[in-house]
């Protein structure tokens, strides 16, 4: 039961910064955002929010397995730290791109935030596969985020 709570607990705590870091975003989206040239494989505002609550739950399931595991604490002790990192870098390029409207420095903390998601989903498998395969969802839509985020800087 203990593990089932701390699992609950992490969930909490990646939708509950999820949502603040969305709160960022909340009037670029529809004041400066659509003033921008976008290109033909631009998702609908609508998606994103879905997409994202989604994501912060398999994210917090991934990181609440990891946290609760049987495995080495030094290792749980390393993906953790990814994790948390990799996740500030998430918030911040929200700050980046909706706060400052700047799409270049946005691009480049994008790619650092995609290689630090590559390694918390390889530190995730090594200690619990399902929470490795849980980051994969994540992995993908950030990598379609870059490409997202290279075609609107590129455009405009």
């Amino acid at each position: 039961m203990q593990k089932i709570i701390k699992i609950v607990l992490v969930v909490l705590v990646c939708v509950s910064l999820g949502f603040l870091s969305g709160m960022v975003t909340r009037d670029s989206v529809t004041t400066w955002y659509p003033t921008l040239i976008k290109p033909f494989f631009n998702p609908p505002n609508w998606i994103f929010a879905p997409v994202w609550t989604l994501l912060y739950i398999m994210m917090g399931i991934a990181a609440g397995l990891v946290w609760t595991s049987d495995s080495d604490e030094k290792a749980i002790k390393k993906a953790l730290g990814f994790f948390v990192i990799q996740f500030g870098l998430n918030a911040l390029w929200s700050y980046i791109f909706f706060g400052l409207h700047n799409t270049m420095l946005a691009l480049i903390e994008i790619i650092v935030l995609l290689l630090l998601i590559y390694d918390t989903y390889t530190a995730f498998k090594k200690i619990d596969k399902t929470a490795g395969m849980l980051l994969l969802p994540y992995l993908a839509w950030v990598g379609f985020a870059t490409i997202l985020n290279a075609s609107i800087w590129w455009l405009n």
